[in-house]
């Protein structure tokens, strides 16, 4: 009978232990033989978001039910006050590093998106993670909520984030999107929110395409108007030019308006951006892609465990969101890799059931044998003599 390590210790593999070290020796530097480090401590922050783990003691807890697993885990004995102290004290940095690690690993086997273009195809928001006013004073967001912002890019290349920030609540979207670097010729969509001209100026002149809603209050004039062949949805495409004082100061350059009936929502929209050749209906469609990063905030917020922390300062909230993202690629990793068809929770599901079982990572994700339809009766074979 062939030997399997657990399933746990087969996901954390999934991330090559040599490159971890290398990252933790920048960071971290080089420490007490006897403290925490940081493999361990990703070990158990992995155990509480892929096992639904809500406390330090249940963590601790559920190690310690497991003791012959931390020699092939090759992780250090957890308590709860060395896992707390290390999540005070260790820099949430190392995590946004891993992610970024993570994120170019996952992005070499990630499907591609459902568009014709090649270009890279990228959603950008930001969403809120509420937390405590009691527990969290310092993310005071205003006199009867406390929060953080968690900003995201998502990679329509498997769904997965590609850039990630958490900053205070109030935080502008824009000053942390400035700091993203995007590959040439990228698609980026985003909703209101972004909205300043100036800004994408900028992303036009970087070679970027962008795709949004115009503001209700923009003034602008036609400039020429577009065939829009039979397509029913499209009502109007056309060229603008903004007439507002600032706008002229910037001198802005024409952008593309595209004015589009939803027949599932029965409501108008009209769409901007830069892109003057591909069809208004690709534009549109584009846009409504822009829903799937609503869906990943909600995805994360349902599924991994950044609603409960396991410490009250800012290092060790900072360190447990930004280690649940880490998870997060580290299960589409998995999927990209087994060609799994499965969801991302049903996914998330079979990890937390077979945790410390021992079988093979990749058999756990494929589709059950198929059994034949055998008869309750016993087949009888009747011999001539």
């Amino acid at each position: 009978m062939s030997f399997h390590n657990t399933v746990l210790s087969q996901v954390l593999k999934m991330f090559p232990r040599l490159e971890f070290e290398k990252l933790s020796s920048i960071h971290d530097g080089k420490r007490r033989s006897d403290a925490l480090s940081r493999w361990s401590q990703f070990a158990a922050l992995a155990i509480g978001q892929i096992g639904a783990r809500h406390s330090l003691r249940d963590i601790e807890a559920t190690i310690e039910s497991q003791p012959q697993q931390q020699y092939h885990l090759g992780s250090q004995k957890i308590k709860r006050t060395t896992f707390s102290r290390a999540n005070e004290k260790l820099d949430y940095q190392f995590y946004s590093d891993l992610f970024s690690k993570l994120y170019k690993q996952c992005s070499q086997h990630s499907p591609k998106h459902n568009f014709r273009f090649k270009s890279k195809l990228f959603s950008l928001d930001g969403s809120l993670i509420d937390l405590s006013m009691k527990l969290f004073p310092w993310a005071d967001y205003n006199k009867k909520k406390s929060a953080m912002k968690l900003h995201i890019g998502l990679d329509h290349d498997g769904l997965i984030p590609a850039f990630a920030s958490l900053t205070g609540a109030k935080e502008s979207e824009m000053k942390q999107v400035d700091l993203w670097k995007f590959p040439k010729g990228s698609v980026l969509v985003f909703d209101k929110g972004y909205n300043n001209f100036s800004w994408h100026k900028a992303l036009s002149s970087k070679g970027l395409v962008w795709v949004t809603r115009i503001r209700g209050n923009a003034k602008y004039k036609v400039v020429k108007t577009l065939p829009t062949t039979k397509n029913l949805n499209i009502i109007s495409d056309q060229i603008i030019e903004y007439t507002g004082q600032k706008s002229l100061r910037e001198n802005l350059p024409a952008i593309r308006l595209v004015n589009y009936y939803d027949p599932v929502t029965q409501k108008d929209y009209q769409f901007i951006t830069n892109q003057m050749n591909w069809s208004a209906q690709t534009i549109a469609d584009i846009y409504k892609e822009r829903w799937q990063v609503e869906l990943f905030f909600k995805w994360i917020k349902q599924n991994l465990k950044i609603k409960a922390f396991l410490g009250n300062s800012k290092n060790a909230v900072m360190t447990q969101i930004m280690a649940a993202l880490c998870v997060y690629l580290i299960i589409a990793f998995l999927k990209f890799q087994s060609g799994s068809k499965k969801s991302f929770q049903q996914i998330l599901r079979l990890l937390q059931m077979n945790l410390f079982i021992r079988r093979p990572l990749i058999e756990l994700l494929k589709p059950p044998p198929n059994v034949e339809n055998l008869r309750p009766q016993m087949s009888l074979g009747l011999v001539r003599n």
